[in-house]
């Protein structure tokens, strides 16, 4: 029961402030678009920055209607292109070097030539903005705010100038100084020059021969041939044509003004997160599915849709975003990245008037019509107040009659019986607090009745394997996923026997251990989303059960594979494979140490904890020990850094720095990834039983003497073929590393980024030496910062 009131109070803490504070916030604009519109002859062309697929930089492609003639525009010296820009006839694609820190690059197509002939027009440092005109482009240099426009020497900006915000017309750019005011400058054919508002904005758009900007506080003001005529409010972006204008809302809705701007049937109440626009000619991302819809020109008549799915905006580095990432965009962008989500601005409240001074108290009569106006709104008050609380009251009654009907009925399908603290509410409001905050990703919650169901009520044929937390089940969901179904052990008696001396990692014997696994899995899965990261899909916790529901990882555990022998067809069976697999298990970690805010440390680094999908790819999973950053951790440090005390891991693979001194940061992760990149080129376990004395042999005492004195072919696995003469220079490559990531000191160690960028280097040495060619696995080659 109270789990079902937990529910209603959090849905009501969710909707109220949603429904009262909708208003009082706008969004500011992303300055770096993926899509771009333009208008050739008779012919509109539609542009967009489609996601990187299986390690592929961006695609560029553009589509012109109604033709239907499409051209893709490939990357040139390596750059993955972010945005992209298009005037009446050029094309302009911007992007970063990863091979060179802080280096980016623009190239310029002119339409009619072909996808083949370009010119590089600039390479320097990043741009925080790209827009184009009909006839010019232009930019924001780094964090300067520098304003820059390219092939159009006739245009006078004054030297110094530092914007904000830059936008640009068909003769004229316009754009926002830091303190918000509107500057306009160029030719002033359509009148926009010298009547530029006055006051505070923080949005600015330029059409053909109108611009307009948004205030502060969500209003829009608008100047010039063909600007529109009525007012708007609650405005997040814009965009111009050719004496139209659409704007999108705060609550992501479409808005136009013009005639024949009209947005398609259908569309009226859809959510777009990025628009773009060039003469009659609008378009506009879809929140819901990141398709591109397009209006107002003739040539959409009939098919609104352009494209099913594009890279909704400009990806960056995860800990560049200060208000976190759109979730799911780290599935879009790859390289550890994803799209900055916009910050929220609060809209200034009007100053009230100072109050008067208090008069002398003197009898005031009050007119009938003040009493009767008061009255009504008394009235409407209370009624208001009435009716909220009975809708209330009814709910809960829903909830409570629910819950008490199916009391009984859950148990007798096979759930755990409530042990004694089940109810604990501090554990319960641990879960809902947590969930309230907005996962990463859509993280669902289960009902058990659904689990029970795919799962034959936990039936022993769907079990897939066990461990310290519980049982694993392979489960299809009713909506046709492959699922695993971690659930947690029942509770143990005071009589629970002790774990075996086989399974190094201690069995939770309490229930308080369990939950602390169960939140920290929770808690972090739900806030990262990285290729090389096992997903979570959802959770249950209903009285005693503690369940969580992943992705299914077809290949199962490296561990598994690394013991196996005689499986040709596994790519374990080559050095080039066994690289590559080291390498998604590393980005991983690397996305955890670098890009996740707060970074996490895993604790428990190991080739059992290492999945493998359908396709190979390697998976970072078991995050029951996982902390956030003692040193940069939120609310809860305290408790992180007392649990970093009691050291937590696997022997063999556990830092010994960590082990001794209780000193926990990343590079105790690297410690264990570098014991697992042993395993890997020897085939050892960490901790493996000698054959001759039966005592334990701990792996890096074997084999980092053997490596350091340049014998790394002698602790090599010898169940691959022998690596080639030129294999040999990447697998001794790996041994060095393997040697550096076990320093004793952690100060000796390298970071998860020197790890990758090392990896990246001996992967493109082994594929390209065994007939693979470097094409598909050159160095950064799935990066968001260049290695050094």
């Amino acid at each position: 029961m109270s789990s079902h009131l937990h529910h209603l109070i959090l849905h009501l803490s969710i909707l109220i402030p949603l429904l009262f504070c909708s208003a009082s916030f706008v969004a500011a604009s992303s300055p770096l678009s993926t899509i771009a519109v333009s208008e050739l002859g008779n012919q509109t062309l539609v542009c967009a920055i489609f996601p990187s697929v299986d390690d592929c930089p961006y695609a560029l492609k553009c589509t012109a209607f109604p033709s239907g003639k499409s051209r893709t525009y490939s990357s040139h010296d390596g750059v993955f292109y972010s945005a992209v820009a298009t005037g009446n006839g050029f094309l302009c694609a911007f992007g970063s070097v990863p091979t060179k820190f802080s280096l980016s690059s623009m190239r310029w197509w002119d339409i009619g030539r072909g996808p083949n002939v370009s010119k590089r027009v600039y390479e320097g440092p990043s741009l925080s903005a790209l827009v184009a005109g009909d006839s010019h482009v232009c930019g924001l240099v780094g964090d300067t705010g520098e304003p820059c426009c390219w092939r159009w020497p006739e245009l006078s900006i004054p030297s110094g100038l530092r914007l904000s915000a830059i936008s640009v017309g068909k003769d004229f750019v316009c754009g926002l100084s830091y303190s918000g005011e509107a500057l306009c400058f160029g030719g002033n054919a359509s009148g926009i020059l010298g009547n530029e508002p006055k006051g505070e904005f923080s949005v600015i758009a330029a059409g053909t021969r109108h611009a307009c900007v948004v205030s502060v506080s969500g209003e829009m003001v608008c100047w010039g041939a063909g600007s529109p005529t009525d007012a708007a409010s609650e405005i997040s972006s814009l965009a111009l044509g050719n004496d139209r204008t659409c704007v999108i809302r705060v609550n992501g809705t479409v808005t136009c003004f013009g005639e024949e701007a009209e947005l398609p049937p259908g569309y009226e109440t859809a959510q777009f997160m990025a628009m773009g626009a060039r003469g009659s000619a609008f378009c506009g991302v879809l929140t819901e599915n990141y398709s591109v819809i397009c209006w107002g020109s003739e040539a959409f008549r009939r098919n609104s849709v352009v494209f099913n799915q594009v890279l909704p905006g400009s990806c960056s580095s995860i800990s560049s975003c200060p208000c976190g990432v759109v979730p799911g965009s780290g599935n879009s962008c790859g390289h550890g990245g994803g799209i900055c989500q916009s910050c929220p601005k609060q809209i200034p409240s009007p100053t009230p008037p100072p109050p008067a001074p208090a008069p002398w108290p003197t009898v005031v009569s009050i007119s009938p019509t003040i009493q009767s106006g008061r009255r009504r709104r008394l009235l409407f008050i209370i009624l208001g107040a009435l009716g909220f609380g009975f809708g209330c009251l009814a709910s809960a009654s829903f909830f409570i009659i629910r819950a008490w009907n199916r009391g009984g009925r859950v148990h007798d399908l096979g759930r755990v019986p409530p042990a004694p603290n089940a109810g604990d509410p501090s554990a319960e409001d641990r879960v809902f607090s947590l969930y309230s905050k907005g996962p990463g990703q859509t993280v669902v919650e289960y009902p058990i009745e659904t689990l029970l169901s795919a799962t034959e009520s936990f039936a022993e044929r769907h079990k897939i394997g066990s461990g310290g937390f519980g049982s694993v089940y392979r489960a299809v969901l009713p909506d046709g996923r492959v699922v695993a179904i971690k659930r947690g052990k029942a509770p143990p008696s005071a009589a629970a026997a002790t774990p075996s001396a086989s399974n190094s990692r201690s069995v939770p014997r309490c229930r308080k251990e369990m939950e602390s696994a169960f939140m920290a899995e929770l808690a972090l899965l739900s806030r990262v989303n990285h290729k090389n990261l096992v997903r979570l899909y959802g959770f249950c916790r209903e009285g005693a059960e503690l369940i969580l529901v992943y992705e299914f990882m077809t290949r199962g555990t490296l561990d598994a594979h690394l013991r196996k022998s005689g499986e040709t067809e596994s790519p374990l069976r080559s050095w080039a494979g066994r690289i590559r697999v080291a390498l998604d298990a590393a980005r991983g970690i690397e996305y955890l140490h670098v890009y996740a805010v707060p970074t996490i440390i895993h604790r428990d680094i190991k080739s059992s904890n290492i999945l493998l999908d359908d396709g190979w790819t390697a998976k970072v999973s078991d995050f029951g020990l996982s902390l956030l950053n003692p040193k940069e951790g939120e609310q809860g440090g305290e408790d992180n850094e007392a649990e970093a005390a009691a050291a937590a891991g696997t022997v063999g693979y556990m830092d010994p720095e960590y082990y001794r001194l209780r000193h926990l940061t990343a590079k105790s992760d690297v410690y264990s990834f570098g014991v697992m990149l042993l395993e890997l080129l020897t085939g050892s376990r960490a901790v493996e039983r000698s054959a001759e004395s039966g005592t334990p042999v701990n792996l890096v005492e074997f084999a980092v003497p053997r490596i350091e004195m340049d014998e790394v072919h002698c602790v090599l696995d010898v169940r691959l073929p022998p690596p080639t003469p030129c294999e040999i220079e990447a697998v001794a490559f790996v041994g060095y590393l393997a040697a550096d990531c076990v320093s004793p000191a952690g100060r000796d160690r390298p970071t998860m980024s020197e790890v990758v960028a090392g990896l990246e280097r001996a992967l493109f040495a082994a594929a390209a030496n065994a007939g693979r060619g470097p094409s598909s696995t050159g160095p950064s080659s799935d990066r968001v910062q260049p290695a050094d």
